[in-house]
């Protein structure tokens, strides 16, 4: 058994990117003047050489990455999630996705438990936005290990990937030693018959605390952890719809455009079902504390335990 640790998936980034740094000669990082921050510092560290800061310009950075790649180099190019997916769409869509090259697009901080940065650089809105890119896969690691095999999987993936990730340290749960990544494969992590939860990134956490509780008043419901939003596992998806009848997504995203959207989507071409999506609800965040912002907008174990109640009465 793995041991349990609790970090912010940002920070498993910085130490994976370094960790891989030898078996991956070819890969480079690029950063925005946030290197303390996203966490990429760990790896400027251990290889100055490889490593760039751009500025505060993620347009131009995402430019440069895309040349690299060209060059037969593997970047990987970080900033908040806000930016790397909102302020240099453009860029990500023309200069790396349309050519299909071999960039990984890191977002850092993403949701709303930025805290008190607050509304401006709160990207609710990212996995909406790489979704609409043809050929983008989207990554969003729950814990330390499933960050760390995200990292690799990115790294074996030959084109253009997203990999989304937190600011706000959790607890590991993927400690069992037959943990396994797969990339667009979800992983069951609580079985059940009355409902399912599908959740992503920070949430599944959150969605863990939840069944186990609801498990003890005699309500079981399933857990699915969706690492990877597109390819999205329609598979496992609609068999849990087929065996449950119920839905609930948990994202920290807003509920449009993320992950609710891609299991409605893959639902109404399958196997139609009552969906119930748990996130943004088209909506800014604002400034505060990360946990309690969470609590706020009703991205915690209570508020998801209460929804499940609710469906299923």
């Amino acid at each position: 058994m793995a041991e349990m640790v609790k970090k912010a998936t940002r920070e498993s980034f910085g130490e994976a990117i370094k960790e891989l740094a030898e078996e991956y000669p070819q890969m480079v990082v690029l950063d925005a003047d946030l290197a303390a921050a996203t966490k990429t510092g760990i790896f400027k560290k251990a290889h100055p050489e490889r490593f760039i800061d751009c500025g505060i310009a993620e347009s131009n950075m995402m430019g440069v990455a895309a040349g690299l790649a060209a060059s037969g180099k593997i970047p990987f190019a970080a900033s908040f999630a806000m930016f790397s997916a909102g302020r240099a769409f453009e860029q990500v869509r023309n200069s790396i996705a349309y050519p299909h090259l071999n960039v990984k697009i890191v977002g850092t901080h993403a949701g709303v438990s930025v805290g008190e940065d607050g509304a401006t650089h709160q990207g609710n809105e990212d996995i909406a936005l790489m979704r609409s890119i043809p050929g983008m896969v989207i990554l969003n690691p729950a814990d330390h290990y499933e960050t760390k095999a995200a990292v690799r999987a990115a790294l074996e993936y030959e084109g253009p990937v997203y990999l989304r990730l937190g600011s706000l340290a959790f607890e590991s749960f993927n400690n069992n030693d037959d943990y396994k990544f797969e990339l667009g494969k979800g992983i069951t992590l609580h079985e059940g018959n009355d409902i399912t939860v599908v959740a992503t990134g920070l949430m599944v956490s959150e969605a863990l605390k939840a069944v186990k509780s609801l498990e003890e008043q005699g309500i079981h419901a399933r857990l699915i952890n969706i690492h990877t939003i597109k390819p999205l596992d329609k598979e496992l998806i609609v068999k849990a719809a087929r065996e449950t009848g119920k839905i609930i997504t948990v994202e920290e995203h807003n509920i449009i455009g993320g992950l609710g959207e891609a299991v409605c989507s893959a639902l109404c071409e399958e196997y139609p079902a009552p969906v119930i999506r748990m996130g943004m609800n088209d909506e800014f965040g604002h400034s505060g504390p990360a946990v309690e912002l969470l609590k706020h907008y009703g991205l915690c174990a209570a508020n998801i335990e209460a929804v499940v109640k609710k469906a299923l009465a």
